[in-house]
């Protein structure tokens, strides 16, 4: 039970951190404008994948999948800014 909520707690912030991230990106108009919005979105979509994380049926599988997870979307994050197609 411990292993899969330390897995919502650390991938999980990682993976919020990049959902939101690619959203707030992704909406027309000057990022800085959902600075505010995109805060209180992460915190809400952190506590939603606190509370997937106990779906999982061990530590291992829920640290796998939200780890990749969280590896893909801020690696999205890290190559849509590589090619200058978010500032």
């Amino acid at each position: 039970m411990w292993s899969r909520a330390f897995a919502g707690i650390v991938p999980g912030f990682l993976l919020s951190a990049g959902v939101v991230g690619l959203v707030a990106w992704s909406l027309p108009g000057p990022w800085q404008a959902t600075i505010v919005p995109g805060i209180i979105a992460f915190f809400i979509v952190w506590i939603a994948v606190m509370g997937a994380s106990f779906q999982f049926a061990n530590g291992k599988r829920a640290w796998a999948w939200l780890g990749s997870l969280a590896a893909v979307s801020l690696g999205a994050l890290w190559l849509l800014q590589w090619l200058r197609w978010i500032e």
